[in-house]
């Protein structure tokens, strides 16, 4: 199921320690189907059936915000072992630009198409939830992973890790890199009403009022819509418009990758430092040549392997999504439901030149 990660995790010393793994592609479905659904807004919850075993030939399907996205293929990828590994049905749509309208239109035709479950990356918290509201009336579990929906639009919310915790880490990563003189910053975010983003941003700016911090000052932020060339022109725009920029927080895999290749590219090369959250294979070349000192970033691919696990067991009555309900989560172990049906798959991993070659995803 899993491949490890090379030797040397040991040396890790963010809080807490995570063994990534290697993901592949996965097949993808992008034509959309025609759309329809209907039904009360809210769905019934039966109890669960804790000592029951999950149900082989479940229908899950998961919709990430896009399907085009590298971190969406190998988190994806991951559900996809796990419906596997459970004898369901895996099935993969989603537009391929991150519009939450597009991903209503696939909402409804899954809850046509009768799944058992929906694992979805909500592109908006509100505009998809009377879309899936139809789907939980029609019998279909829902799952969010990564980026979550209103409560009332899902069963369960599958989280990388504590929102605090990804803020205010991405914060102190850049004041490190960036040293005791401080200056002016910016972040690079993905859309505007990225629930995950817009989260981690709010924590962001409460680290940065900190006594401590008092030298940096936060001077805008950029939204690259996760598209890799508007991510790179709203870079240059960033550092045309600040040519004293110090720092960048992109906190979105495609960010990223756009704005360490336009500083690769430039005279900012090495006196910009750029932070934020991306895979070890689209960054290593960034850290091996000095662009980047260093980013964080859960395994993606075991996100998708708790939301698929986490999906299974509420289309089986295992659990129903309560507080302190128990699940088996195969090669991740027993997890329990937290707060307001939130489930942590843990901390993330700072990567840069020590240890980046020991990863592969």
């Amino acid at each position: 199921m899993f491949k490890s990660s090379k030797a040397g995790l040991a040396a890790l010393t963010f809080a807490g320690m995570l063994t990534v793994t290697a993901c592949g592609s996965t097949k993808d479905s992008t034509d959309k189907e025609a759309s329809s659904g209907s039904g009360a807004s809210t769905a019934s919850t039966p109890a669960a059936d804790a000592g029951g075993a999950i149900k082989s030939g479940l229908k899950i399907a998961f919709l990430p915000k896009q399907i085009n996205n590298p971190y969406f293929t190998i988190s994806d990828k991951g559900g996809e072992d796990a419906v596997n590994a459970l004898k369901g049905e895996f099935k993969r749509v989603g537009p391929s630009d991150a519009s939450a309208s597009s991903q209503v239109s696939y909402i409804n035709t899954l809850t046509t198409q009768k799944q058992d479950a929906i694992a979805i990356s909500a592109n908006d918290p509100n505009a998809v939830v009377p879309a899936l509201k139809k789907a939980r009336a029609a019998g279909i579990k829902v799952v969010t992973y990564d980026s979550d929906t209103d409560p009332a639009g899902r069963d369960l919310f599958i989280n990388q890790a504590a929102a605090e915790d990804l803020g205010r880490t991405e914060v102190q990563l850049l004041a490190k890199q960036i040293g005791d003189g401080g200056g002016d910053i910016a972040i690079l975010s993905a859309t505007p009403n990225a629930t995950n983003q817009n989260t981690w941003i709010k924590f962001m700016k409460d680290e940065l009022s900190k006594p401590e911090y008092s030298k940096f000052k936060l001077v805008k932020t950029a939204y690259g819509n996760d598209d890799d060339q508007k991510s790179f022109e709203e870079t240059q725009g960033l550092l045309q418009a600040y040519p004293d920029l110090k720092g960048i927080i992109s906190p979105t895999t495609v960010g990223i990758a756009a704005a360490a290749r336009y500083l690769q590219g430039s005279k900012y090369k090495g006196k910009v430092k750029l932070t934020g959250l991306g895979t070890p294979n689209q960054m290593r070349d960034f850290v091996k040549d000095g662009t980047v000192d260093g980013f964080e970033l859960w395994d993606p691919g075991k996100l998708g392997y708790l939301a698929g696990y986490a999906a299974a067991a509420l289309a089986s009555g295992t659990i129903t999504g309560a507080e302190g309900d128990k699940f088996d989560a195969g090669d991740l172990g027993e997890k329990t439901v937290g707060a307001k049906g939130e489930v942590l798959l843990g901390p993330p991993t700072v990567f840069d030149k020590t240890n980046i070659d020991n990863f592969d995803f």
